[in-house]
């Protein structure tokens, strides 16, 4: 692919990232990328077969774009606690967002299409947030900075803590100081008191 297809693909991508956040995934149709791109439908059909191919290659930018969002805001001689609090503090922001949020399209897509286990972009963002928080628990552990008798158990149960706010802020609304209690409650279950 040449450099103006990248660059044609990505603004078909980010257009059609706007359009699922404001209709979510089941209402979009190649008929509204088209209009918002203001392209050809044989131009859109060149990238991408239908919404669930755009959308699910929405996902797997999105999961690049936090990697790196976070992995540049960790210093070098971080401590454990340290990371954990910024990882939190990112999750609260995306929890309180109103707008720009494509949770409500995501549970659509997934509850519509059903993807293997091994496909499933969700259940391998969790299970890498697990992985990687199990590891940071574990080096809070060895630091002296965490107690925690199972580091796996405590990451798995986190991550459904933040998957829980997720749901809850999309469906029933959350308040700040919601957030702000569960996260400290996730934090005071580690933090060794001296």
């Amino acid at each position: 692919m040449g450099e103006k297809s990248i660059q044609k693909r990505q603004f078909i991508l980010e257009t059609a990232k706007t359009i699922f956040m404001e209709k979510g995934y089941k209402n979009v149709t190649m008929k509204d990328i088209v209009e918002a791109c203001n392209i050809s439908r044989g131009g859109l059909y060149l990238y991408f077969d239908n919404t669930r191919d755009i959308f699910a290659e929405i996902l797997k930018l999105e999961s690049q774009e936090t990697d790196d969002l976070f992995s540049g805001k960790i210093g070098e001689n971080a401590t454990a606690s340290e990371i954990l609090a910024l990882l939190l503090k990112e999750q609260k922001k995306e929890l309180l967002r109103k707008k720009n949020n494509l949770a409500v399209a995501t549970y659509e897509y997934f509850f519509e299409n059903k993807t293997a286990k091994k496909d499933n972009v969700l259940r391998i963002r969790f299970d890498e947030a697990v992985s990687v928080l199990e590891a940071l628990i574990e080096e809070g552990v060895e630091t002296g900075e965490f107690y925690c008798d199972n580091p796996k158990g405590c990451a798995r149960n986190i991550m459904y803590v933040l998957e829980g706010l997720k749901a809850a802020a999309n469906t029933i609304g959350i308040t700040e100081k919601t957030v702000d209690d569960e996260l400290m409650y996730i934090m005071q279950g580690l933090i060794v008191e001296e």
